[in-house]
């Protein structure tokens, strides 16, 4: 696996096959990726990944390349595409696993057993692989077959009960909770670990993530108080310290938007109390929504403008902050100086694609995630196969028979439809 998505950053010369789609498994081997991993999507050979087909597209560039979402999850990655329903694209996968460090899939428990080419089987070829499978509820117990997305996920866990305004319904979160934080970044941590594990033992193992699981380790300080509460209350959304159940951290809204305050700790609220000219409300701090005190802070946020408590805030430190639309967020100072949005050239495009960038910071040995643009389907499956050993008569074979197909020809199909 070389070629331009091969990486020079901290983990320059690790091989990941990812079989995975859609969001949480693509997260996860982008943040490989970024970080110098070599990652070669394994896509089906139809399709292939089906984000590639959502909108909106980037013009200029190779059809199965221009979705800009799926560029946001895939850059400096390569592309093959394998039938794994047949025995020689099997057996495809089953060689290019012999020289590889990681396989990360995201299809429901047992779909690759069925196929032949689990975990057991993967490692007569390569014991010292870390397989890891993100899924939905697991790789056991009684949800392992049911068919899931975030809100199911947040659902069953209690995390979506908590979220929202007391008396008011769920609120459902603009990021996929427990896609990313459940299951992407909990599968990297656990792939990480398994491979320092490897350092020591020889030895590769099966890294078990899900997304339910993940997501509800979220909410370790607040689970730890529903399990340990001697009166054993019920905990409700709108009423948790730290999601509207206190005055002193919420965001209240001001004479043409929005703000929000985290005056948590007594230094904080006193600042904004005596810089507001009501001392009287200091010993106010805890009280909830719905009181008097939260009514009178509500309405000193009214009477002044975003601006004006951007100024405020600069003169008194008590942790208050605009709240800001998408576009002003990706357009900000903040963002801007913390290189979160990045230019990726991609070929054919008349102008770079804007993504968000790398949020892990190294001193020595950072990432780069503007290294290489998203792959084409498929772009890079005679490639992978002349470095996996097949000559140019065992690669025609292949496509002859279908085990695997090149570059996609036109559109595949609808992400949507």
């Amino acid at each position: 696996m070389t070629g331009a998505a091969q990486g020079a950053g901290p983990l320059a010369g690790l091989r990941v096959l990812d079989l995975s789609r859609l969001l949480p498994g693509p997260f996860c081997s982008l943040l490989l990726a970024d970080l110098g991993a070599e990652v070669l999507k394994v896509e089906d050979t139809g399709m292939g990944d089906y984000v590639r087909w959502s909108p909106p597209y980037v013009e200029g560039v190779e059809e199965s390349a221009r979705s800009a979402l799926f560029l946001a999850l895939n850059r400096n990655k390569r592309s093959i595409r394998v039938d794994l329903k047949s025995e020689a694209g099997r057996e495809v996968l089953l060689r290019l696993v012999r020289d590889s460090d990681v396989l990360l899939e995201s299809f429901r428990p047992g779909v690759l057993d069925r196929l032949g080419v689990g975990y057991d089987r993967l490692r007569q070829e390569n014991p010292a692989l870390v397989y890891c499978a993100i899924s939905g509820y697991g790789q056991d117990g009684p949800y392992r077959d049911r068919a899931g997305h975030d809100m199911n996920y947040l659902g069953l866990n209690g995390l979506l009960a908590l979220t929202g305004e007391a008396g008011g319904p769920p609120v459902q979160a603009s990021a996929q909770i427990a896609d990313v934080g459940g299951g992407a970044l909990m599968a990297a941590v656990g792939i990480l670990a398994a491979l320092r594990e490897r350092e020591r033992s020889g030895e590769g193992q099966a890294v078990d993530i899900s997304m339910t699981d993940g997501a509800l380790s979220w909410l370790a300080m607040v689970a730890a108080q529903q399990l340990n509460d001697p009166a054993g209350a019920p905990l409700r959304r709108g009423r948790l310290p730290l999601s509207g159940g206190l005055l002193c951290y919420r965001p209240y809204a001001c004479a043409d938007g929005w703000v929000t305050l985290g005056a948590l700790e007594p230094k904080f609220w006193q600042a904004w109390c005596r810089g507001v000219g009501r001392e009287d409300l200091i010993e106010r701090q805890f009280e909830g929504p719905g009181s008097d005190a939260h009514a009178e802070v509500e309405r000193i946020f009214a009477a002044r403008t975003r601006a004006e408590w951007e100024a405020f805030a600069a003169a008194h430190d008590c942790c208050l902050e605009p709240l800001l639309e998408l576009e002003e967020a990706l357009d900000s100072e903040l963002v801007r100086a913390r290189e979160m949005v990045v230019a990726l050239d991609q070929p054919g495009a008349a102008e770079p694609v804007r993504l968000l960038g790398l949020p892990i910071k190294l001193s020595r040995t950072p990432g780069d995630p503007a290294r290489a643009p998203g792959p084409a389907l498929g772009g890079d499956t005679d490639a992978v196969l002349a470095t996996a050993g097949y000559s140019e008569s065992e690669i025609a074979a292949l496509k002859e028979s279908g085990a695997v197909a090149g570059p996609a020809a036109g559109r595949q199909g609808s992400f949507l439809g």
